[in-house]
């Protein structure tokens, strides 16, 4: 994938999951989520935005690559609490530890402090990573297109299938939006930070809206900032919005929700 942020990021996860399974081997994680408590629809949830108007799925996170330290004393619980209160349909919380200062923990606390569905939001290159997100009481996860075969993403969406679990496959191109619907996903996120670049432009989500048909459920993820931009991309079709920095540096949180929420 050339020397970009994501190749970097994908690199590490590799060893990360090598780490992984030393401590706890493929065969025990896979039992452990086998029998895993039963998840919350995150698909079902963001599919009544038509009827519904807006949904927000509300990011919990600490930092980023590009943006660096955002947040660093967050508390995943109460954000969690605010994000219910101010109307969110779902939660993300950022499970990277060494580029966004996340953990599986933030995401374990954020979903026993509420009753909303919760996306897992990390890097996932291993079917081992699908495993233990089970395990840890997640009820979505991301699979980004540009870090995956196209192998992988099929086995990865028909491993989903079987574990129950919904998963946001999440695009940046016309490209990478005709695999994931040839391998079958549903929701669809499009994610409008480049990142090879880690540059951001709201006008990606607005060019492909016009790529879904009936059966897909769309996702604007990155650079919404405002109620304005929430309209321009609801205005093309899409109306699902992923909003993590903006919530997350807000002084009123719950206020600022509602504002992004309200018609």
């Amino acid at each position: 994938m050339g020397d970009d942020i994501l190749s970097r990021i994908v690199e590490h996860k590799i060893e990360e999951v090598k780490a992984a399974k030393s401590r706890l081997p493929q065969k025990r994680l896979v039992e452990k989520a086998m029998a895993a408590a039963s998840r919350r629809s995150f698909l079902d949830k963001l599919s009544d935005s038509k009827r519904h108007g807006v949904n927000i799925i509300a990011e919990i996170k600490r930092a980023s690559p590009s943006k660096g330290l955002i947040r660093d004393d967050l508390n995943a619980a109460e954000f969690g609490k605010k994000y219910e209160a101010g109307g969110a349909a779902a939660i993300s919380v950022l499970t990277d530890r060494d580029y966004f200062r996340g953990s599986c923990d933030d995401l374990v606390k954020a979903r026993q402090a509420t009753s909303l569905p919760v996306l897992r939001k990390d890097f996932l290159i291993s079917s081992y990573q699908i495993y233990e997100s089970v395990v840890i009481g997640a009820d979505a996860i991301l699979l980004i297109v540009r870090a995956l075969a196209v192998q992988q993403l099929r086995d990865y969406l028909s491993l989903c299938d079987e574990l129950r679990i919904d998963a946001l496959v999440e695009v940046h191109s016309e490209n990478e939006f005709e695999t994931a619907a040839l391998a079958g996903a549903r929701l669809i996120g499009v994610n409008n930070r480049d990142l090879d670049t880690f540059i951001t432009d709201i006008d990606t989500s607005i060019r492909l809206a016009a790529l879904f048909e009936e059966q897909h459920v769309g996702v604007a993820e990155s650079g919404i900032h405002c109620r304005e931009d929430i309209e321009k991309i609801a205005a093309a079709g899409i109306h699902n919005f992923l909003i993590g920095e903006s919530l997350v540096r807000a002084e009123d949180t719950e206020g600022f929700l509602r504002s992004l929420i309200a018609s």
